[in-house]
């Protein structure tokens, strides 16, 4: 055995020593793999299994997440759509801790990310193998069609860039998630999260800078780089929103609905602020 597979396998254990040893077979059953251990979309779960223990402790000694309603979930397809915020997708990750490892039975919820994602060198690849994807509505309605669990911020940008000025203040959202969630009849799950918007507070947005760089945004905040503070994380899952209508509606009928999801995100984000005693505590 080598060293990267000694890492490997110790990272493993530590994750099955933290998620519980059973973590394995829970997540395992009813996946399919090919022959080079990863689904169509480039995950893998031996992989998984071995890059997750970081952010498991992250997730219980860092910013000592709480949950709230996540027996809202269903099974079957579904989307979990939240807010969005503190730069790096750390939002994105503790929710999918917490789907993993609190969640009854586990779930491996699978991210959209942006599509400049798919440019980065490592990066991309390290994403793949942990099941997210270039955020197409083609990628979505496939995963959908395995009763996938899918994560999207309809924020896009515009949320993970806030200044914090604009914490909690959510920003307009996209219409493609309600096209997806009428198209496949697929119920949607409002998420709050709060404590992330104050991870990685930005006093400004150095866009132009950024663009150098091929980022599209460039927030800065008083100490320079975007590193997360331990702020203290509270996650509320809503009771499931179902739709109907054409996902070929006019845009104005749409926006009807996505307001109504928008709504009970910011009602959860309400809650956990009024119920909060503090951003570290």
């Amino acid at each position: 055995m080598g060293l990267s597979d000694t890492i490997k396998q110790g990272l493993r254990q530590w994750t099955l020593a933290m998620g519980g040893d059973d973590l394995d077979d829970r997540l395992r059953e009813g996946r399919t793999a090919n022959e080079y251990g990863v689904d169509p979309f480039g995950f893998s779960l031996e992989y998984a299994l071995s890059a997750v223990g970081p952010f498991l402790w992250l997730y219980q000694n860092y910013f000592r997440v709480q949950t709230y309603g996540l027996d809202h979930v269903p099974q079957g397809r579904v989307l979990l759509v939240a807010n969005h915020g503190g730069q790096l997708p750390v939002d994105g990750a503790m929710i999918g801790v917490a789907m993993l490892t609190e969640a009854k039975p586990p779930r491996i919820i699978r991210s959209m990310v942006e599509k400049w994602v798919g440019s980065l060198p490592y990066v991309s690849t390290f994403f793949s193998r942990i099941g997210q994807i270039v955020g197409t509505p083609e990628n979505c309605r496939r995963l959908l069609e395995k009763d996938e669990a899918i994560l999207v911020f309809p924020e896009g940008l515009k949320g993970i860039s806030k200044l914090y000025s604009q914490r909690y203040q959510l920003q307009d959202f996209g219409l493609g998630f309600m096209r997806l969630a009428l198209e496949t009849k697929t119920p949607i799950v409002p998420v709050g999260v709060v404590g992330s918007e104050e991870q990685a507070p930005a006093l400004l947005n150095l866009k132009r800078v950024g663009k150098l760089f091929g980022m599209p945004a460039l927030p800065v905040t008083p100490y320079g780089l975007p590193l997360p503070l331990p702020t203290k994380y509270r996650i509320y899952f809503g009771e499931p929103l179902t739709f109907t209508g054409r996902a070929d509606d006019e845009d104005a009928e749409l926006e009807k609905k996505v307001k109504v999801v928008k709504a009970a995100i910011q009602s959860l984000l309400e809650k956990g602020l009024a119920e909060r005693k503090g951003v570290f505590f």
